[in-house]
């Protein structure tokens, strides 16, 4: 049976003020399946073409932490799974940033994730 799923794209901008942007991993919550997740992968010499001076390790850093929330971490394992996406998605002015929130329908929001990955970031 499919159920309905909500993900975002994550963006890497590096320099806010020119609007550029790079998709680094995509955020992926199936409130009936209890899942969320977030995968990221940081081309380096994506990021580098658009801000010579990126400091790809920070990125690194902060990229690893959306997956960390997902899992609970920290301050998030007082929030609830919906909680934690709607943090995650939520607009900001940072360098990395979620897009729209998007929908679909999935008997796997695992395999969901991974196909999203594979077709908006790979």
């Amino acid at each position: 049976m499919r159920t309905p799923f909500e993900y975002a794209v994550i963006r890497l901008v590096p320099r806010v003020e020119r609007g550029e942007l790079i998709n680094v991993g995509v955020l992926l919550y199936c409130q009936q399946r209890d899942f969320l997740g977030a995968r990221t992968h940081l081309d380096a010499a994506r990021a580098r073409a658009l801000a010579p001076d990126v400091d790809l390790e920070a990125v690194a850093t902060v990229l690893g932490s959306w997956g960390r929330t997902c899992g609970g971490d920290g301050p998030a394992s007082r929030m609830s799974l919906g909680e934690r996406f709607r943090w995650l998605a939520a607009p900001r002015s940072t360098m990395i940033q979620a897009g729209p929130v998007h929908t679909g329908l999935t008997a796997d929001p695992g395999a969901e994730l991974d196909r999203l990955m594979t077709s908006l970031v790979g």
